[in-house]
């Protein structure tokens, strides 16, 4: 009997670790790739399982998967929403108003942020930069901060963007502060003079800031490096690294795009380096931190123009690279930056790896299975899931991929015991 339940126990352990979530921006890790194994080698020309499938609203923010519910934002009859779904069902559970609809005439209407989970707390942006820290159990306000009121920040162009760290105590983000507060240990950022805040998660309080640049439309990522616990943020004007316990800089690199936007992420290649990429000429670089203590720099490795990442963020998977340059899929050598391969056929979109697979959204409307290898372009399904134009990555946890438009969301089932 005991053997039974020794048995039963490790079953379930397993079970349980590979029903990973998916509680922040491009994953647990925030470098979207997926722990989850089991899932589908291909799917029928009809496409995955749907699970369920209902209406939302305007937007591009991302969808965040914890504890057996969803989180999104959208914006629907002259509001804009947080919004809480139970993840079986599609079923509400729960919506909070986060200020007015916002409308934009050339990037498309709605929030952009992706809440960020944290245990019993999920705290959301809204595009006219509103931060609320809620309960995950009901929605309820725990303490709302208004970045363009505290920090004498503007609305950016295409709204506020960034999705919201949890590093240990503090929330970090972009504010677009002036005077030196384009990072708050929240870390905040903002659109002229460029404000990195970090805040108190617990009250909001302000506990640091940092930088004096324009704000991007990217997020921040943590890591540690030349021995040293540390967060990049990619903003307008460069790539910087800030010390998390006071915020001051530890090393920068200046990148200068085209039209001022960063938008994709910095991506962590352990145990030190960094890969950026913007759309324009300027490209996509392979960066080292190195040094110690009080001496720590940054050093390109590489950079080149084969990797022009536009909205989505590139994949670092077993030493390449995966992502699209402008509108081509590719992959890149991580050492090296040569190209693997490339592979027209999707227009521009989002990705995440998963199950050794590249689950690739496009914008409009594909879902792609492509073997995740650096050998060849090998694509082993793709459907129409869409019909609107899809700017969100996708997201995954439990083996049921999480995906959406402009006008609805969607549930796919992908594990092998559904085919």
């Amino acid at each position: 009997m005991r053997r039974l339940f020794t048995i039963a126990a490790i079953l379930l352990f397993a079970a349980t670790a590979q029903a990973a979530d998916w509680p922040q921006w491009l994953g647990p890790e925030r470098n979207g790739v997926s722990g989850e194994t089991g899932l589908m080698q291909s799917w029928p020309a009809t496409g995955p399982v749907v699970q369920w499938r209902v209406p939302l609203g305007k937007g591009f923010s991302g969808i965040s998967i914890a504890d057996g519910r969803i989180y999104t934002m959208y914006a629907a009859d002259g509001d804009e929403y947080a919004i809480c779904l139970d993840a079986q069902t599609g079923e509400e559970i729960w919506r909070y108003r986060t200020g007015p609809y916002y409308k934009e005439s050339q990037g498309g209407d709605g929030p952009r942020s992706t809440p960020t989970v944290d245990g019993a707390t999920v705290y959301v942006l809204s595009a006219t930069g509103n931060i609320y820290s809620l309960t995950t159990a009901h929605g309820a306000l725990i303490w709302k901060k208004d970045l363009t009121a505290e920090f004498d920040s503007e609305v950016p162009k295409w709204g506020f963007s960034t999705s919201v760290l949890v590093e240990g105590d503090l929330l970090l983000l972009e504010a677009g502060g002036v005077d030196g507060n384009f990072v708050v240990d929240m870390v905040i950022d903002r659109t002229t003079s460029t404000t990195a805040v970090a805040l108190d998660k617990a009250t909001g309080n302000t506990v640091w800031t940092a930088l004096d640049e324009k704000m991007s439309y990217s997020s921040p990522v943590a890591f540690t490096a030349a021995g040293q616990h540390q967060a990049a943020f990619f903003t307008a004007y460069s790539l910087t690294g800030l010390a998390l316990e006071d915020g001051r800089q530890l090393w920068q690199l200046p990148w200068k795009t085209r039209w001022d936007v960063s938008a994709s992420t910095p991506i962590f290649i352990p145990p030190d380096k960094l890969f950026i990429s913007t759309g324009d000429d300027s490209g996509a670089a392979v960066l080292q931190v190195t040094g110690s203590g009080d001496d720590i720099a940054i050093e390109k490795i590489w950079q080149n123009k084969r990797m022009k990442t536009h909205f989505g963020t590139a994949i670092h998977y077993q030493g390449h690279l995966y992502g699209f340059d402008k509108s081509i899929l590719k992959c890149l050598d991580a050492t090296t930056g040569e190209e693997k391969w490339k592979s027209r056929g999707y227009g521009k979109g989002n990705l995440l790896i998963a199950d050794g697979h590249l689950f690739i959204l496009s914008e409009e409307g594909q879902l792609g299975l492509v073997e995740a290898t650096p050998e060849t372009f090998r694509e082993k399904s793709k459907s129409q899931i869409f019909n609107g134009r899809c700017w969100t990555v996708p997201s995954i946890a439990d083996g049921r991929i999480y995906a959406r438009d402009e006008n609805e969301i969607v549930c796919l089932d992908v594990r092998k015991s559904v085919q």
